[in-house]
């Protein structure tokens, strides 16, 4: 058996890389590396398959108060290759509540499986958002009004006896396509400040605390979400009695339950039900397209060299050639749950219609895109030329044979920042009208 502390350090004698730490430091820089791709910089949100949008982003919208910031329809083999459907075509609205975000997509080329009548919430394709809210009873009300589908009979209050959770006020409740949704509400000294200090005179839906995934084992969903995304431990509690068995619709239910948070964006829960341990697989079939599908966002550095260090099941499809590293990856968590992993990318900040941007404008001004009159006065059409900025100028390209623009033949003209030949190019310009008959 390999003896570790001996060839680290044994009396006198160093381990190669100690006693050659121009061999040992690329072997540590790799080893770093490969922890700093594995770290999600934040949670970015939450994706949920929806089959109808327009009566899902009706319902978000109406009935939870949430924004449109986005909408868009996808298609072509970046599409397939990310969520591993062929032939598909979506399209996406992305949704805010708070500085929190979630996207609901279609499948406009057919959706795939409903999720199951029967399901419940201790099955292990069992998902859902939990949405703050500054006034349970009035929140309850408004859905109440929608008639929307109860998994809890009514607002549950967890028990004093559980000091992590006591006095939090939790409902279960449904979208249109069997989705589960939560609201939550926080007492004085529990959850995030945030929700206290919005509360007064604040918006009735505050935003999105947490996503919640129901686990088999919470060791081994710590070993991929803990040690291998590096989210941090936030909390962790054992709920259990009628309160609880009530909100989640599960008769004898004992949770042990662990929240996970990012440095943003809101946490994750893992849900492992102690009791009933009966619950149904994550369908292995399962397919970005069929409606039990979720996937959390995280943010990291590199997406491939994050996945290919992670024990999940990758979904997204490999192009032909190298992998390219801002190319998002999904794949699944050791429980079947869908994990996208994509880097950061600055919004582009939206400009007025018409208005083009500082750099377009630059560009059209430069003296090599200007069109200037000749000495009879005429402005003539101004030449396509393809060429690249260098740092003393601009170098176009020579045009093809028989073009009749009197430029060199062979070879490349230079051009000064002021849009003239420079010193090389006067050259090359006589030796080129030298070089005619």
């Amino acid at each position: 058996m390999l003896n570790w502390r001996r060839l680290v350090w044994r009396g006198s004698r160093r381990a190669p890389w100690v006693r050659a730490p121009w061999v040992g430091a690329p072997l540590l820089l790799m080893l770093n590396c490969a922890s700093v791709f594995a770290q999600a910089t934040s949670v970015a949100g939450v994706s949920i398959t929806v089959a109808d949008l327009d009566r899902s982003k009706a319902f978000y919208t109406q009935a939870l108060d949430c924004r449109v910031v986005e909408e868009r329809e996808e298609a072509g083999e970046a599409l397939e290759r990310r969520t591993g459907v062929f032939a598909a075509r979506v399209r996406t609205v992305r949704l805010a509540l708070g500085d929190e975000s979630i996207e609901l997509v279609e499948f406009v080329t057919g959706s795939g499986r409903p999720v199951p009548a029967d399901s419940r919430s201790n099955d292990r394709w069992f998902q859902h958002i939990a949405i703050a809210v500054s006034d349970m009873d009035a929140a309850y009300a408004r859905l109440r009004e929608r008639r929307v589908r109860q998994v809890s009979p009514e607002p549950q209050t967890l028990p004093a006896w559980n000091e992590a959770a006591a006095g939090i006020r939790a409902f279960y409740f449904k979208d249109p396509d069997g989705h589960v949704l939560e609201l939550i509400h926080f007492p004085p000294g529990k959850g995030d400040p945030r929700w206290h200090a919005a509360a007064a005179g604040g918006p009735l839906f505050q935003g999105i605390d947490h996503t919640a995934i129901v686990v088999q084992d919470t060791e081994r969903a710590l070993a991929f979400y803990r040690d291998g995304l590096g989210l941090r431990v936030a909390g962790g509690s054992e709920n259990y009695g009628p309160e609880q068995e009530r909100l989640n619709g599960v008769f004898g239910a004992r949770l042990r339950i662990t929240t996970l948070r990012a440095a943003k964006g809101p946490g994750v829960e893992l849900l492992e039900y102690v009791t009933p341990s009966n619950g149904r697989e994550y369908p292995p079939e399962s397919q970005a397209n069929d409606l039990w599908h979720w996937h959390t966002a995280f943010t990291v550095s590199d997406p491939d060299a994050t996945a290919g260090g992670l024990a999940g099941r990758r979904i997204s499809v490999r192009g032909k050639g190298t992998q390219d590293a801002a190319e998002p990856v999904l794949l699944r968590d050791p429980d079947g749950h869908a994990v996208l992993l994509s880097p950061a990318v600055p919004s582009p900040a939206i400009a007025p219609a018409g208005a083009a941007s500082k750099e377009h404008d630059d560009h059209a001004r430069h003296p090599a895109h200007t069109r200037r009159p000749d000495s009879t006065g005429r402005v003539r059409p101004r030449r396509r030329v393809r060429g690249h900025r260098l740092a003393q100028g601009v170098v176009v390209r020579r045009p093809r044979a028989g073009a009749g623009t009197g430029n060199v033949r062979g070879g490349v003209r230079t051009l000064g920042r002021d849009g003239r030949p420079g010193a090389r190019g006067r050259a090359a310009c006589l030796r080129g009208r030298r070089g005619r008959s």
